[in-house]
């Protein structure tokens, strides 16, 4: 299954659900209390994050995507740190205050990276805590491309059944992260992100794949649902949609630290991804290496954007080496990320010398990164005439790929490398010292995207056309 960063940054989504502030205590517990058998610890350091479906928004924002969010909090101190750490990461709230219950809030104590207690600070809402939902939730669903139900139970989400009849009417698919015992308040959603455990207290125990399958089917018939995504632990992903095979991946995570809020990412990056028009098995993909990232974090945390498409540049081992036009842009767009500097050139390469290492070790001197453009069989043959190249396109770059100054190889049939500048925009622009600046191909592009044309030294005693020469004569 091949891969691509979305448009994330093109594409607006809705988060609706219970809204919770998770509240960490860092420090040290050094020795038992002389008062009970219990630790003493000391705080050090505390962070507040949010939780719940703040954290799924927080998670859209992270990938560049538009994210809104409406839930409730209480008017305390609490809610008002939730709403500065949401604004500030560029999420829209739309959060409705209740003023007889306190925001939700579970404080976890930990040391030495380990949890030593967690504390709830709860009281259930009611469905007068969130009668403004669905009004909010009409302002903004015009500019909507996908919503998301985020329910942990707590009772903000009172009146699914008028979000999800809402989104059908607007046309906007409706993912929703489910808890509890009656799925049947989701029904007609597009698509349920429960854990294996959440679905099997719905449809009962499921011991074989193929016990899986068939309860789920029988649920998705029953409720007019899309999709199930079951997302299974160790075990990976699941896939589930009505008359079509079944879809698993497995688990991506090399180190799993914390699983806390893993289900927050991955509803978050699945629905990001739908929202950018990605079929729903490269969405769940896409989900399935977020969480593999996620977990190797503590706490509650997020995936940004730079994460995700440096995960998927490792999927594709294009870190550097030979490239596709689009796998390179894809790479680009993470080194630029990183505010690395682009190096361009180009050729026919077509018996790499001596002269073409130093040349291109000179190059790489210019900046971050350098890419080489050749000239493929039919273009190197137009330039250089009839027996021309001596080697093939594949073992030209497989060569240039190998040598410790080139990042990236990539192929081109055009006679010149003008479209390959435009689309690439390098910072810089290089060519051999045997060449006047006037007569670089592209010098204009360049300089007109705001970028430099240099000319590094031409080792004059080597050359591809004296060396075919030499052997042709010999």
């Amino acid at each position: 299954m091949q891969l691509i960063m979305p448009p994330f940054d093109q594409t607006q989504i809705l988060v609706v659900g219970d809204v919770i502030l998770d509240r960490y205590w860092h420090g040290a517990a050094s020795h038992i209390s002389p008062e009970a058998p219990v630790p003493v610890f000391k705080v050090g350091q505390e962070d507040d994050r949010p939780g719940g479906a703040g954290n799924v928004s927080l998670n859209i924002a992270a990938l560049g995507a538009g994210a809104s969010l409406i839930g409730v909090v209480g008017d305390d101190g609490a809610g008002q740190a939730l709403n500065r750490r949401l604004s500030a990461a560029g999420v829209n709230t739309e959060l409705q205050i209740s003023t007889d219950k306190p925001t939700i809030t579970k404080l976890r104590v930990i040391s030495r990276h380990q949890q030593l207690i967690r504390m709830d600070f709860e009281e259930p809402f009611e469905r007068a805590d969130s009668s403004d939902f669905v009004a909010k939730a009409t302002a903004l669903m015009p500019k909507v491309n996908v919503l998301v139900l985020s329910d942990y139970a707590k009772g903000s989400l009172y009146d699914c059944q008028a979000l999800i009849a809402l989104a059908r009417r607007h046309k906007v698919p409706v993912l929703v992260d489910p808890k509890g015992n009656d799925f049947s308040r989701y029904r007609g959603a597009d698509i349920l992100t429960p854990n294996l455990q959440e679905l099997e207290k719905i449809v009962g125990p499921c011991s074989t794949e193929q016990i899986l399958v068939s309860k789920s089917t029988a649920l998705m018939e029953e409720l007019n649902i899309g999709a199930l995504l079951i997302t299974r632990g160790e075990q990976g992903m699941s896939l589930l949609r009505p008359n079509q095979p079944e879809l698993h991946l497995p688990a991506r995570a090399r180190e799993v630290f914390d699983v806390t809020g893993a289900g927050d990412t991955v509803i978050a990056v699945l629905a990001a991804a739908v929202a950018a028009k990605q079929p729903l098995p490269q969405a769940m993909a896409l989900a399935n290496l977020a969480a593999g990232l996620v977990v190797a974090k503590l706490g509650t945390a997020t995936v940004s954007a730079p994460e995700l498409r440096r995960a998927l540049l490792q999927e594709a081992g294009v870190e550097r080496g030979v490239v596709t036009e689009e796998q390179l842009l894809l790479a680009l767009e993470d080194a630029r990320s990183r505010g690395e500097r682009m190096v361009f050139t180009n050729g026919c390469f077509d018996i790499i010398h001596a002269g073409h290492v130093g040349y291109l070790e000179e190059a790489r001197k210019l900046g971050d990164r350098l890419i080489v453009a050749v000239n493929d069989d039919e273009s190197t043959r137009r330039l250089k005439g009839s027996g021309r190249p001596i080697n093939p396109i594949e073992r030209r770059m497989a060569v240039l790929a190998g040598l410790e100054a080139v990042d990236w190889v990539v192929s081109f049939g055009d006679d010149t490398p003008e479209r390959l500048l435009r689309l690439i925009r390098p910072n810089v622009l290089v060519k051999g010292g045997d060449y006047e600046q006037g007569q670089v191909v592209g010098a204009d592009i360049i300089q007109a995207q705001g970028g430099e044309v240099q000319t590094v030294r031409f080792y004059d005693s080597c050359s591809t056309t004296g060396i075919v020469n030499r052997i042709r004569s010999s």
